[in-house]
C-alpha cells in the first residue's frame, strides 16, 4: 500500500523545504508522491493503481500519497493547481512533476524511464 504523508513525514522522507532552500531528496529510494484529494474523481482511478504499483516495485522506489484537503502547505510549497499531479524523484537531479490521471502503462514507464534508469546505469 502506498505510505500517507502529512507535513512531518514529507520533510522526514522527501523534502525539508524548511531547512534547504536548493532541493536535497531525503529518500533513499527514488519516488513518486500523488498530490490528491478524496472528492477529485480521476484521483480515486489513480489511488488503486498507484496502491497496486507500490506492491509491484516494493524495494525499487517508495510511492507516497499526500491529500491536498489536509495538507494544502505541501501542495502550495510546490505549487499544486490542479490533481492528480504526480511529483517524481529520481536519486540525482531534479525532481519532475507530471499532471493528470495517467494510466497504469504509462505509470509504468514512467517509473522505469523516469525513476529507475539511473539505477540501471549505475549497477
Amino acid at each position: 500500500m502506498t505510505e500517507h504523508l502529512n507535513k512531518k513525514t514529507f520533510l522526514e522522507k522527501v523534502f525539508n523545504y524548511e531547512k534547504n532552500s536548493e532541493w536535497k531528496f531525503e529518500g533513499e529510494l527514488p519516488a513518486l508522491v500523488d498530490f490528491w484529494a478524496p472528492w477529485c474523481g480521476p484521483c480515486r482511478m489513480v489511488g488503486p493503481i498507484l496502491d497496486e504499483l507500490s506492491e509491484e516495485y516494493k524495494g525499487k522506489i517508495n510511492i507516497y500519497k499526500v491529500n491536498t484537503d489536509e495538507e494544502q502547505e505541501l501542495g502550495a510549497a510546490f505549487g499544486i493547481k490542479s490533481i492528480p499531479s504526480l511529483l517524481l524523484i529520481s536519486k540525482e537531479g531534479q525532481p519532475q512533476m507530471a499532471v493528470g490521471a495517467l494510466p497504469k502503462e504509462a505509470l509504468i514507464d514512467v517509473i522505469e524511464k523516469e525513476l529507475l534508469s539511473e539505477e540501471v546505469k549505475t549497477s
